[in-house]
């Protein structure tokens, strides 16, 4: 088992993080209107899941709007906006903001989620939501880039992620 940290406290995290060349991990999260969404749904396309604990706080909520900006200038990519938030919290945040490149993905029905990419809280105030990550997947489902941020307080590395996605 892995960890992070969340104000300088250490915090268990369950799951192995995907490595990078490997396929990335299948996965069913659930969109806005409350259907499934599915890597498969992205084929042929490249895909970066941005997952941060909740929509609510500041950090997690910047990750949103600085991939909002940065996504419009990506090419045939879909970033996905993954926590384990109801659906509908982040489509009222995207909505106020004027956020529109970036879809919101909720884990709360597919906490299996959480531990096949790596990020599932198993401990501490936050336990049952997910650590700050970056994944970013290929046209061929390939993981080409991996970043779990080591403290949770932290925002994750926009430009190495923007990079992989080139």
């Amino acid at each position: 088992m892995s960890s992070v940290t969340f104000q300088g406290n250490p915090v268990a995290v369950s799951g192995q993080l995907p490595a990078v060349g490997q396929a990335a991990p299948d996965f069913t999260l659930t969109g806005a209107d409350l259907s499934d969404i599915k890597l498969a749904d992205f084929q042929g396309r490249k895909v970066l899941l941005n997952i941060f604990p909740s929509i609510d706080t500041g950090v997690c909520a910047t990750s949103v709007r600085k991939f909002n900006e940065k996504a419009a200038a990506l090419s045939n990519t879909q970033v996905l906006c993954v926590s384990m938030d109801l659906p509908f919290a982040g489509s009222r945040f995207c909505a106020a903001e004027g956020i529109d490149n970036v879809q919101i993905a909720s884990a709360f029905r597919h906490v299996d989620f959480l531990t096949r990419y790596g990020v599932a809280l198993s401990d501490g105030a936050l336990r049952g939501l997910s650590a700050r990550a970056v994944v970013c997947i290929d046209e061929q489902g390939k993981v080409r880039h991996v970043e779990r941020v080591a403290e949770l307080t932290n925002e994750p590395d926009y430009e190495a992620a923007l990079q992989a996605l080139k």
